[in-house]
Order: structure tokens, then sequence, then C-alpha cells
């Protein structure tokens, strides 16, 4: 019964941590499990940190400490001081061992089944113990990829029995099962990243864009924060293409990509895109019109120096202007569209604004003119019969013509 008790505990384990949705989630479901699975008041996941030299906690779960957090934001131990971490949980076992699992009491001695040249370097596991009212854990290295990468720690509390041998065992055996979990959640997150990242540039992309929008502007019905949105077009991608080839065609784009990095970051927490072809957006939520417009200011000037390329055409829609009520990614797009389509159209060396002119600014008369029947969002921005300078209408102050669609305007539509 004692063995199908532990199958059932495994299987919970492992179905708690395909549950989980986010890395927090997979963590939790890994501590709780392990600490039902061995009878445990208290379990932790941590993770060892090569780089920084640390054994780092992930989470917390049972009856915490008041020094113990859920998800710790800065619980961390240096690894000199547990070299248990470097030398038995990796050395000995890269050199033909097993990653076997151990278990420290409170009295200090080594535990039934420890090696026993671990008694000069268990005190500080014990006085943590001490300290925070355990009497025994169970510490089971966890291997991900063929390497070490951190440890399952489950405790009981004094008076309660101590862990024996088959507990370090039956440890091992959830240390390889969390490994696995955490090696899925691993394969998730990275096809969660690809599909929410351009592959050419490493920005993020459409999906992506319209995700954190959405959001954006949620939030702004529901608090009032300013949302801005910065959409450029890369002036003279076509031309690269067809004189140097669609690899310098991509270079540019990547270089582009560079720079929009750079001075996204300018603005707190801001999302830089590609939102395909030669088209690019920052969304950035907080920063004033003014923060905005000098980043695009920036990135118009960057990219003017770019080696191919003429520059790059910058609208801006922001909520801070009076640009009317912002209930929809669509209309915010709208917007930055028709300030990015302007500043194409007069070969503008900064970013346009939408709206700074007020209630009759041709970016707003533009962005709510209503499209040709038939024709997608963008294109009836991009392909709409502009009538000469001076002349009446909403577009009478742009160059005359017709402004075609780029080779790639259309890939996407609002």
């Amino acid at each position: 019964m004692a063995e199908e008790s532990r199958l059932r505990a495994v299987v919970t384990l492992a179905q708690g941590m395909a549950a989980a949705r986010t890395p927090q989630e997979s963590w939790r479901a890994a501590a709780l499990g392990a600490s039902h699975a061995l009878g445990g008041s208290f379990a932790a996941l941590s993770v060892w940190e090569r780089e920084m030299g640390r054994l780092r906690v992930l989470v917390n779960v049972g009856e915490r400490a008041p020094d113990e957090e859920e998800f710790p934001r800065s619980e961390s131990y240096p690894v000199h001081q547990f070299p248990e971490i470097t030398e038995f949980l990796h050395e000995r076992w890269a050199n033909g061992g097993e990653p076997d699992a151990w278990v420290e009491t409170v009295d200090g001695g080594p535990a039934k089944g420890s090696p026993e040249d671990r008694a000069g370097y268990c005190h500080r596991r014990v006085a943590a113990l001490r300290r925070r009212g355990r009497g025994c854990c169970v510490i089971a290295p966890i291997v991900l990829h063929g390497r070490a990468w951190g440890e399952l720690y489950v405790a009981r509390p004094l008076g309660a029995p101590v862990f024996g041998r088959s507990d370090a065992d039956f440890a091992t055996v959830l240390a390889a099962v969390v490994a696995a979990g955490l090696a899925q959640m691993k394969r998730l997150e990275e096809a969660e990243r690809l599909a929410f990242t351009d592959a050419l540039t490493g920005l993020a992309n459409r999906r992506a864009v319209d995700a954190r929008l959405d959001e954006a502007v949620e939030r702004h019905r529901k608090d009032g924060a300013v949302v801005s949105l910065v959409v450029c077009d890369l002036n003279g991608l076509k031309q690269v293409n067809d004189t140097l080839g669609h690899a310098a065609g991509d270079r540019l784009l990547e270089r582009f990509g560079s720079v929009l990095s750079l001075c996204g970051a300018m603005l707190p927490d801001a999302l830089a895109a590609r939102l395909g072809g030669d088209e690019f957006c920052l969304i950035a939520v907080g920063p004033s019109t003014a923060e905005v417009v000098r980043a695009a200011e920036e990135l118009c000037r960057r990219a003017r120096e770019l080696e191919l390329g003429e520059g790059v055409a910058c609208g801006i829609a922001t909520t801070e202007e009076p640009v009317g009520p912002v209930t929809s990614a669509r209309r915010l797009f709208r917007l930055a569209d028709a300030a990015q389509y302007r500043a194409k159209a007069g070969r503008t060396a900064g970013p346009v604004v939408a709206g700074v002119e007020g209630p009759q600014d041709p970016v707003l008369r533009l962005a709510d003119a209503p499209p040709p029947e038939g024709g997608g969002e963008r294109r009836a921005l991009r392909g709409r019969d502009l009538p000469p300078p001076g002349a009446d209408g909403p577009l009478g102050d742009l160059r005359p013509g017709v402004v075609q669609p780029t080779h790639d305007s259309d890939e996407f539509k609002l």
C-alpha cells in the first residue's frame, strides 16, 4: 500500500505541474506535490545560478517562517556557504555517481544514509532548521539536461519522524519528476516566445502588439493611464532589396530593429515590435507625450544615420492629446497610422503627433474618414487619392498624387 500511495503522489505531482500555466504555478505545484508525497510540513524549490554563484529560492510552500515569502524576491544563498551544491550535487555525480538526495537533522549529525564526510559542512543547514523550528529535511538535486539545475527541499517539524533512507530515495524520484515538469514548462515558454517574436529582428511581433495594446487600452479606460503608440515605416527598404538584394534588406531591418529597441528603452516598459514588412511600432503606457516624442525624435535621428535606407516615417497617437475617445486598439492604430502617413507624405524629419492641431488636425480627419468601399484599414490610409496642395478637403495640406501601398504594407489589416 505504501508503494501504491507513493505512486499516486508522483502522478499527482506530475499532473499539478502539467496543469500549470506559468513558471510560478509550476514551481508551486512541484513544491506542494513533493511536500505532500514525503509527508513534509514545508517545501522549497531553488535554482543554482552559476553566473551569480548563488542558490536562489523560487518558491516556499507550507508552514513558512516569518522571514519566508511564498515567491521570495531576494532570498538566495552564496554557493560557497553550501559546498554540497558544487561538490556533492555536481562533482561527485559527474564523476560517475548518482544525484542522490540526502537528509539533514536538527541535531547536526549525519543522518542515516548520508555520506560520512559531509559532517564538516552540514552546520548551515542545521542552523537553518533550528532557526525555523524544523526537525529534519531532505534535499534532492534537480538535474535538467544533464546538469545540476537546483534542489528540491522538504522539511518536517520538530517531533515528527526523521526522514530515512527510503525517503531520500523517494525524494530523488520526485526530483526527477520535477525536472521533467520544468523541462516541459521551458519548452512551452520557448514555444510561446517564438509565437510572440519576430524571427528576423527578435522584437515582438504583431500578435504580441495586439495583446499588449488591448491590455493598455483597457487600463486607459479603467484608470486613465496614458497610452501611446508610435508607428514607424522604414523608408527605402524596397530600393535596398531591388538594388542590393534581400540579404541587405534583412540587414537593414535588423539594424533598425536594434535602433528601435535602444530608443524604446528610453520609455519604461515600452514594447518594441515589428508589425510586418517595413513597419515597426512602440507601445508605451505611462510616459507623457513629451517623453514619447523625445524617444521618437531620437529614433528618427538614428534611423537617418543608418548606412542603408532613407530614414523612417514616424507617427504617434497618444491618449494624452485631444484625439477623441480611445476605446479600442483599432482607434489608436488608425490615429498613429494616419500620423505616420502624414509624416511620410510630407517627408518630415521627425515624428508627427495626432491631435496637436486641435479638432481640425488633418491627421484626425484622415483617421476618421471612412475607408473606400471594400478597402482594408491600412490600405484606406495608404492608397487614398490625395488632392493637390491648397485644395479643399481634409488632406489638402499634404503632397499631391497617389501614395500607393508599399510592397508589404497590407500584410496585415486592422
